[in-house]
């Protein structure tokens, strides 16, 4: 990684252990849940805001390394499939 300093180098660090030890458990967490076709309460939402707010405020740290581009995609793939599933089980609780 040429040009990095060494605060973008420990931001780095620690946002990646925070997205190993705490978002990408509770993500997961909530789509296991919507995978079971239920819908999310609203302290569910409230994460699932608060993790795409996360992911969009650490945009500009991403566009700068490519490195972490894959990973971003992914999680942006995940946040989407997570969105996507919630709506279609809430359309589907509506319709019962």
């Amino acid at each position: 990684m040429p040009n990095v300093s060494m605060k973008e180098l420990g931001i780095m660090q620690v946002l990646l252990e925070r997205l190993n030890a705490q978002i990408l458990p509770r993500a997961l967490g909530l789509r296991a849940k919507v995978d079971r076709g239920e819908c999310l309460n609203d302290q569910e939402l409230l994460s699932l805001k608060a993790l795409l707010e996360d992911a969009t405020s650490n945009t500009m740290l991403a566009k700068n390394h490519p490195e972490l581009h894959l990973l971003c995609g992914r999680m942006a793939s995940l946040y989407s499939e997570i969105t996507s599933k919630a709506l279609e089980n809430q359309e589907k609780e509506r319709k019962a």
